[in-house]
């Protein structure tokens, strides 16, 4: 566990020229706040516990604003700069050194029903981030796709079909 704490805390060192201490990032930055949090949920999550791994998210989202489903799988390194208004879906998966910036939406792109016009529970219907990926400011992924490794989405984009490695997604200028 203190292993990840410090990959966490490596993770703001590297990637913002604004964190000035490990000590200033620990106490300062609420995605690790929200990172931390979930992924003491995410372990009673899939222990099969639901009321209090969701318990856990609801203080979360309060305590930073940043919504992460105890279902999402993290990768280590994950960064959230800023990090107001993000959510991450139940069933994303984000891989290693993922960047995501504030009110970015992982969710998902409709929600299959069952005979009585329910929603299917348990089937996987958020984006999978391999490593490395970027995500930029208010940019909306949805669905369960595969943001390919390397590639960086810009801010204010929807992306609802897979991007291959490497590959950057802005919008156009006209």
């Amino acid at each position: 566990m203190l292993d990840q704490i410090k990959t966490d805390i490596d993770a703001v060192m590297h990637r913002d020229p604004a964190a000035k201490t490990r000590l200033e990032a620990a106490l300062c930055y609420p995605g690790l706040h929200a990172i931390w949090l979930h992924r003491l949920a995410h372990k009673l999550y899939l222990k099969g516990w639901v009321l209090i791994p969701r318990l856990l998210n609801t203080f979360s989202r309060f305590l930073t604003g940043i919504d992460i489903h105890p279902g999402a799988t993290l990768g280590p390194g994950l960064f959230i700069d800023h990090g107001m208004g993000l959510v991450i879906g139940e069933t994303a998966e984000l891989g290693s050194n993922v960047t995501l910036y504030q009110g970015v939406t992982l969710g998902a792109k409709s929600f299959p029903l069952d005979e009585q016009g329910n929603p299917i529970k348990g089937i996987p219907r958020h984006p999978i981030l391999e490593d490395e990926v970027i995500v930029y400011s208010n940019a909306t992924i949805l669905g369960r796709i595969t943001i390919g490794r390397g590639a960086i989405i810009g801010g204010n984009i929807w992306v609802t079909e897979s991007v291959a490695p490497g590959m950057r997604i802005v919008q156009r200028k006209e």
